[in-house]
């Protein structure tokens, strides 16, 4: 008969629950696989399925009682790594969401706005016309094998247990979302200069022929113009778009001890 010890115990469960809890951290921040429109059923079961996969080849995991103050600290790390890696890779989808609200509040479009199905908060059009298009590049470029891969690798990198993101990984973080917003001025600023142009044409006319109401056509005209630019700027975005989700990934890796 088949006897098994209490260390034996806590080590498979150990085995299991310790990196679920950094893979559902990560599942929950990250975005496509964490959006709102996918049901808490479904973002538990990505989880176990993840850490299904990434445990048979992941490093051995202490064995710690789980109703120890060690076995919290660990709890608490790993949802920490997984939650800062996961926000890693969501700044990116801000970025153009903030990009997008740019342009839109130059197009005079900002009043037309609706709720973002990732991520449930209300955003102009413009900016979940980006939203579409940089998840279709970001499953078409294979992002999501690629956070798989990362979501592994950070095992190896940084292995179960009491240490947690580095100082320096955290500072990293917090640069990461400063660039944010010098990535959507960039995206935004074909779009800014060209209707800049075209209000000050208006400007320039209405100022030597005060007697046209020229901005009585004047909102239609931009808000036209702005279609054209966003999509002849469009070309330029798709590479913007590879540089930034690569960049997301080395920060994640980097906070997974990378730093």
């Amino acid at each position: 008969m088949m006897t098994l010890t209490s260390a034996e115990i806590m080590s498979w469960v150990g085995s299991f629950v310790w990196p679920l809890f950094r893979i559902a951290a990560l599942v929950a921040a990250a975005p496509v696989f964490g959006a709102r429109t996918i049901p808490a059923s479904m973002k538990v079961i990505f989880a176990v399925v993840f850490t299904l996969i990434i445990v048979p080849i992941s490093p051995p995991v202490p064995v710690v009682d789980p109703l120890s103050g060690e076995a919290v600290l660990i709890v608490m790390n790993q949802i920490l790594i997984g939650g800062a890696m996961g926000l890693a890779l969501q700044l990116v989808f801000a970025m153009f969401i903030v990009g997008g609200q740019i342009i839109a509040f130059q197009m005079g479009l900002g009043f037309a706005s609706m709720v973002d199905p990732s991520s449930g908060t209300q955003v102009p059009v413009v900016s979940q016309f980006y939203v579409i298009v940089l998840t279709l590049v970001f499953l078409a470029l294979d992002g999501h094998l690629t956070f798989i891969s990362v979501m592994a690798e950070s095992f190896h990198t940084l292995p179960i247990g009491v240490n947690g993101l580095s100082n320096a990984g955290l500072w990293a973080l917090v640069n990461w979302g400063g660039n944010m917003y010098a990535g959507a001025v960039q995206i935004a600023l074909p779009a800014i200069a060209s209707l800049l142009l075209i209000n000050l044409a208006f400007g320039i006319v209405t100022r030597a022929a005060p007697q046209f109401n020229i901005f009585s056509i004047g909102f239609p005209v931009i808000m036209v113009a702005g279609f054209f630019i966003m999509l002849a700027t469009l070309t330029a975005i798709l590479p913007q778009i590879k540089l930034q989700v690569a960049n997301a990934f080395s920060l994640m890796r980097g906070l997974a001890g990378g730093f």
